[in-house]
């Protein structure tokens, strides 16, 4: 029986016996347990690939050589249901062009968002509810969710966020690695202590239009900052632990407790230079700069560049060779955040395709490893679940319940 008939099989008698809930520990193996949840994703940086010539999302890649992480057939190999797929729009120029370019390219690359799910209409689903993405996994199918990472196309005019909305956007961030009109991120120099006016604006229309926060890249000041004045709990979508390593992007205790008193999620991600040290090699980051500076940008790059790309990353990796995260590290991270804030507020991205990626956690076959490994620490089957996709979508359903219904979209039903 193939995989995806397992995992739908099982979520059907789930859902008969009127629940979602799971053996314990130790009542199956780690594989049925796994199969048997909504496993999701809650950063996919996938979309950046879909302009490249010839790039599927049904074909079967292989990390080591293509240095893609995200494709349908390893979704299924990895037990993964779906996820949320980021429009990430690079921090540019604060100008009025600027601010038009990023606008016109975050709606460019959500609706080849929308036409690879209509592409592919018999294999993905659209999510606009959490509700909808149950519905997706009960079909059979896979479900899409569309996020904004950096609030960059909508800075200027905060009243682009509806039309994001309709466009089927269900989570936002403000703001990425450098500052931007919104807020200070986590990787700048402070420039409005925290969040500027316009990013007070920000978390109130995305209170009002029932969109999920995202806070991962935001600094510290702007995660207090957006807990007192949301009306909602908020998500950092990939993030890790400062206290398992410190570095500005992994969340201080502190704030974590903050954000799980709000019932909020923290999405622990795989991201090697958030894990742990990474010496500063001056010949390695030349070389680094020098190759990306040859490359274009992702989209339009063929396979043949993108293998050219992938084996001289790894020639720059053998002669300047750096530490490199492993599993146990993920699972640092990971068991660190349950441990202090409960496994009800933590859950798992691998920042695929986005830089995520690390010795033992390459792709999303290896999404069962986290399962298994949790398992045998002696943590239920169903507390797991809610790591995987129960947390998630849990916090988009109080995130959308808190906004003005008439905001909410839906998808239309037919006779």
């Amino acid at each position: 029986m193939k995989i995806s008939m397992v995992k739908a099989s099982a979520t059907a008698l789930a859902v008969a016996m009127g629940s979602f809930s799971l053996p314990v520990a130790g009542a199956i193996d780690a594989g049925r347990a796994h199969e048997a949840m909504i496993v999701l994703d809650t950063h996919f940086d996938t979309p950046a690939n879909l302009g490249r010539p010839g790039w599927n999302i049904m074909d079967r890649h292989v990390e080591d050589i293509d240095g893609d992480q995200v494709d349908v057939p390893r979704m299924i190999d990895g037990g993964v249901d779906g996820g949320f797929f980021a429009i990430f729009t690079a921090s540019g120029p604060r100008t009025l062009d600027g601010n038009r370019e990023a606008r016109d390219f975050a709606f460019r690359r959500g609706v080849q968002i929308r036409e690879m799910i209509a592409r592919h209409s018999d294999t993905f689903a659209l999510a606009l509810t959490a509700d909808d993405a149950e519905t997706a996994v009960r079909q059979g199918k896979r479900f899409v969710f569309l996020s904004m990472e950096n609030g960059y196309p909508f800075e200027g005019y905060i009243s682009l966020m509806s039309a994001y909305r309709s466009l089927g956007v269900t989570m936002m961030s403000p703001v990425h690695t450098k500052n931007n009109d919104l807020a200070d991120s986590s990787t700048d120099k402070p420039e409005w202590n925290g969040l500027s006016p316009a990013g007070k604006a920000f978390v109130a229309e995305a209170n009002r239009l029932g969109v999920l926060i995202d806070l991962s890249h935001a600094s510290d000041t702007v995660v207090r900052q957006t807990l007192e004045l949301s009306k909602a709990p908020i998500i950092l979508s990939h993030s890790g632990m400062r206290a398992s390593f410190d570095h500005p992007r992994n969340i201080p205790d502190a704030e974590a407790k903050l954000i799980a008193a709000k019932g909020g999620v923290i999405q622990i991600n795989a991201f090697n230079g958030y894990m742990i040290a990474t010496p500063s090699i001056p010949e390695r980051e030349a070389a680094l700069k020098e190759l990306m500076a040859s490359f274009s940008s992702r989209t339009g790059m063929t396979s043949d560049a993108r293998r050219a790309l992938v084996a001289k990353r790894k020639e720059i990796d053998r002669r300047w060779p750096v530490p490199k995260a492993d599993f146990d590290d993920l699972m640092s991270h990971v068991l660190h955040a349950i441990k202090l804030v409960g496994i009800e507020h933590v859950g798992i991205s691998g920042d695929f395709d986005g830089g995520g990626g690390i010795e033992g956690f390459r792709d999303v076959t290896d999404f069962p490893k986290v399962t298994a490994a949790l398992l045998k620490a002696g943590y239920k089957a169903d507390d797991i679940a809610k790591l995987w996709g129960g947390n998630a979508l849990r916090v988009l359903r109080e995130a959308q319940a808190a906004g003005d219904p008439a905001t909410i979209p839906s998808i239309p039903t037919t006779n």
